[in-house]
């Protein structure tokens, strides 16, 4: 009996054990796919606080929380299914829709350094002059916002799911919900904290402490630098992962030598630097991939600018 007993607990240790391993595995996976996505993350994270500029701050993680819970329904809802679909079925698409969405990427980081060239800047939304917004500006709004999440939210996943393609169908599945739900979070709190780091600055700017003043008026002035470094960080990143998705994929139809003379440049600083070489190597694919992504993002500017709906664009960004 006693025998039996503890042959029944070795068993339950053993499956303890692999259960233990498989958390640790899709844990390591889904961290392997979400920083291959760090990119678009880091696009998104710099793209939705503009949606809040100008709001009354008692509005502003109502906003928040409610475009999160858009992107995350995005995410597992519609993006995840159709993702495990298509790799099941047609994995062969994967690298050409990837492709697609790096020359998405690739069109808005290219739009956006356009825009700063010629001055036009992105314009905050519409609000009253104690920045509250009507129930149907800030619906419209959030729609917007969460519109232009499920691009991003996309990318993200596929991605995610590039790196994830040769595990099984369940293991696939539950390392993408893992990442949807952990890079959702992720980019909403960092989102949240960002848009209310100018309130934390006013508070402790209120404080006795000296010192707690110091730091809060300081907050409250590095706002706009941050949100403006933000920004140019998120232009740089779509041209970046765009331009390197474009890269790879192109390398993985049969055309090789864009992809071959990148990889030379890498090696030959790697090999010419030393205990540096690592990351100016890196450095050299990330500047390649992105000049690279420039350059398809200004041919896809071009071409937008060219189709009627373009014009539209521009007609009424310039009112």
């Amino acid at each position: 009996m006693s025998a039996g007993l503890f042959g029944l607990l070795d068993d339950v240790a053993a499956l303890a054990r692999l259960a233990a391993a498989s958390v640790d595995d899709v844990g390591a996976a889904a961290g392997r796919a979400s920083a291959k996505a760090a990119g678009v993350v880091v696009d998104d994270t710099a793209v939705t606080p503009q949606y809040v500029q100008n709001v009354a701050a008692k509005r502003e993680l109502p906003i928040i929380w409610k475009i999160a819970r858009g992107s995350l329904r995005n995410k597992l809802l519609f993006i995840l299914p159709a993702a495990l679909l298509l790799s099941q079925f047609l994995d062969w698409a994967l690298t050409p829709l990837l492709m697609c969405g790096g020359t998405y990427l690739c069109y808005e980081g290219a739009e956006k350094v356009w825009g700063r060239l010629r001055g036009h800047e992105d314009h905050p939304p519409v609000a009253t002059e104690d920045g509250e917004l009507g129930a149907e500006h800030e619906a419209s709004m959030v729609g917007s916002a969460i519109r232009t999440d499920f691009i991003l939210s996309a990318e993200i996943m596929v991605i995610a799911l590039n790196e994830v393609a040769d595990e099984a169908f369940v293991p696939r599945a539950i390392i993408l919900a893992v990442v949807a739900v952990g890079i959702t979070a992720l980019v909403y709190g960092v989102v949240g904290l960002i848009v209310k780091m100018d309130d934390i600055g006013l508070a402790l700017s209120q404080r006795k402490s000296e010192l707690a003043q110091r730091i809060g008026v300081g907050m409250v002035r590095f706002m706009p630098t941050l949100l403006s470094v933000i920004s140019t960080v998120g232009i740089a990143a779509m041209l970046w992962v765009g331009g390197h998705i474009i890269l790879n994929g192109v390398d993985e139809l049969g055309w090789h030598w864009l992809y071959d003379h990148v990889h030379h440049w890498e090696e030959d600083v790697e090999h010419a630097l030393g205990a540096l070489g690592g990351v100016a190597a890196w450095m050299v694919n990330t500047l390649a991939s992105a000049i690279f992504g420039l350059a398809i993002g200004a041919v896809a500017v071009v071409v937008m600018h060219f189709l009627p709906f373009g014009h539209k664009k521009e007609s009424a960004d310039s009112h």
